[in-house]
């Protein structure tokens, strides 16, 4: 097939690699404009359009899908399917409609659970035992077109939001891949979405990343590994703000009141929550990198009875 496709972060490029591999032609690539990011606030390229670079594709970044001429632009691609896999726009329903098969979008979730901005994260935060991608026909609906395909894959445990994400990126490649082929053999009966079970991932806010001690210890397992790599879960230890990026669970129930360093060393720290402590084993201080606990206690000494907020001047 001839292809346009449109994809931003980390999680598009296996979609568009895979692309390639397969045979299809992508005739253009639309992502976001470059972007100060880093600490340096340096410009920066998207990771699809390095890899779309590296691929020697063209790419294009429009601000908006607004007006005639980008319209017009794609009139004249004539390709047969826009593929869509986290842009990060809205995009026009003239634009959906304009390729021969119209538009299809990878999606992180089994819809209709979790349509939105951040179906991985909303899954870990919820304690799903189940996450997946369906590729479904975009509409002028948020993520509620018709499903072509959809394929689950089971949340572990330990799973962050870094680590699934890698899973379910790969696995929305192999998806898209047989779901174009199923397209390309002939007519494919698409199944519409039940309003049954509808729920909504809302974009994350850098204060949902605030840790709450008085929570229990599933729950803030879980905002942990939601927030792992981005933003990051944090709390606040004399006065500094600190990244707590994995954590493990336990079965011991500390006197203390919640947020309390409970344990310290030689690998991990001892936290107390509304019911059994958490033992924190990578952190990341403020200004630097992730690191090991047993890495941050070679360089500084904490101490047991030491207070963890949610305020800075607590």
């Amino acid at each position: 097939m001839n292809i346009l496709f449109a994809g931003t972060p980390e999680f598009a490029v296996p979609s568009l690699r895979t692309l390639i591999e397969a045979g299809h032609t992508v005739v253009a690539v639309y992502t976001q404009p470059d972007r100060p990011r880093g600490r340096g606030r340096k410009l920066r390229h998207s990771e699809v359009k390095q890899a779309a670079l590296e691929l020697g594709l063209s790419v294009r970044q429009p601000e908006k899908f607004a007006g005639e001429d980008e319209l017009q632009r794609i009139r004249d691609d004539q390709v047969d399917i826009l593929v869509v896999v986290a842009y990060g726009q809205i995009l026009p329903i003239g634009v959906l409609q304009q390729p021969r098969f119209g538009a299809v979008n990878v999606h992180a979730s089994l819809l209709p659970r979790w349509r939105g901005a951040a179906p991985i994260q909303r899954a870990l935060l919820s304690g799903d035992d189940e996450t997946g991608i369906t590729l479904m026909q975009m509409e002028a609906g948020l993520d509620t077109g018709p499903m072509l395909l959809q394929r689950s894959c089971v949340i572990e445990p330990d799973d962050s939001t870094g680590t699934l994400q890698r899973r379910l990126a790969r696995l929305g490649a192999d998806c898209l891949i047989e779901g174009l082929s199923l397209m390309a053999k002939g007519p494919f009966n698409a199944v519409t979405q039940s309003e049954s079970g509808v729920t909504y991932a809302h974009k994350i806010s850098k204060s949902e990343a605030n840790i709450d001690w008085d929570a229990p210890s599933a729950v803030i397992d879980r905002q942990i590994r939601a927030f792992n790599p981005i933003p990051g879960a944090f709390s606040h230890l004399s006065g500094e703000r600190i990244k707590i990026l994995a954590c493990e669970l336990t079965n011991v129930v500390s006197p203390d009141q919640p947020g309390i360093l409970v344990e310290v060393g030689p690998s991990r720290l001892g936290i107390s929550t509304a019911d059994t402590d958490v033992r924190v084993t990578e952190i990341q201080p403020a200004g630097g990198k992730p690191m090991a606990v047993k890495d941050l206690l070679n360089a500084r000494e904490l101490v047991v009875g030491a207070q963890l907020s949610q305020n800075p001047g607590s």
